[in-house]
């Protein structure tokens, strides 16, 4: 079992994002995950739940913030996301991770700290579609999806992964 930690747009939002994503038939993102924001990646998040301790005192010591969506991009032709924008998301991604400290490899893996782009992933090639349908994606995000909402994080959800390739949510975390 596997967990992570994500910031869930509003709600109203992501149905929009979730019926964005129901357009292309082979697209399985949104039976995986509801639409999110990874801010901490599995590494380091074990089924023994000792990091949930460190992950709630960083949460109770960080002050909410604003955080925008914004132009749809891809990494490659593999996924296709929605770009984020945020003075203090960096900084509060660095906190979990130091919190929990998982070994440089798998801050690697997870592509944490520097290597860190916070987005929102609409669909992935992994998950079903194709990088021709990647492409599509991105250009029908800027027609359909915009205007790009700027919304308040007061509150983190860690997610756990009940079956392969299914995650739900776990516990809400409050911010300072």
């Amino acid at each position: 079992m596997q967990f992570f930690i994500g910031i869930v747009p509003p709600h109203d939002y992501k149905q929009k994002i979730i019926e964005f994503q129901k357009k292309w038939v082979n697209n399985n993102m949104w039976k995986i995950v509801e639409p999110h924001i990874t801010v901490k990646a599995q590494g380091g998040l074990g089924t023994d739940l000792a990091w949930l301790d460190s992950i709630k005192q960083v949460c109770a010591s960080f002050p909410k913030f604003p955080v925008s969506l914004g132009q749809p991009e891809t990494f490659d032709v593999a996924v296709a996301y929605l770009s984020v924008h945020s003075d203090q998301l960096r900084d509060f991604h660095e906190k979990l991770v130091s919190a929990v400290s998982p070994p440089p490899e798998i801050m690697k893996r997870y592509m944490e700290m520097d290597r860190f782009i916070p987005h929102l992933t609409l669909g992935q090639t992994h998950w079903g579609l194709n990088s021709e349908e990647i492409v599509d994606m991105k250009v029908s995000a800027l027609m359909e999806l915009a205007p790009f909402p700027t919304f308040t994080v007061d509150f983190v959800r860690v997610y756990r992964q009940i079956e392969k390739d299914n995650y739900t949510a776990y516990e809400d975390i409050e911010l300072a």
